[in-house]
């Protein structure tokens, strides 16, 4: 619900650069322990390859719609806490011209 309340919708066209959206390749870390990541975010029926994230798994649905530089607080099975940080939108779909799936 939280993913939600923090939208703001906005026509394909007008979707700044830097903003996680479907199919987005991005770049993060998580500040807590230095990894850095490069994902992919997809729907449900093309994740599971590698460098892919589910916008149906909860950190992939938090993570849609961050843009450079903001960060998540997520906890993962177990109790720990990550800090994801987007360092960087690597491919946006929408900046490329394409507003289809």
């Amino acid at each position: 619900m939280d993913e939600i309340d923090r939208a703001t919708v906005v026509e394909p066209t007008e979707v700044p650069p830097d903003v996680i959206t479907m199919n987005s390749t991005i770049r993060f870390v998580d500040d807590t322990n230095g990894s850095e990541f490069k994902l992919t975010l997809v729907y449900p029926d093309e994740a599971g390859t590698p460098e892919t994230i589910s916008i149906a798994a909860p950190v992939g649905s938090a993570l849609l719609g961050l843009s450079v530089g903001q960060s998540i607080m997520w906890q993962v099975p177990g109790g720990r806490e990550l800090s994801l940080r987007v360092l960087e939108v690597i491919r946006q779909p929408e900046a490329m011209g394409e507003y289809h799936r």
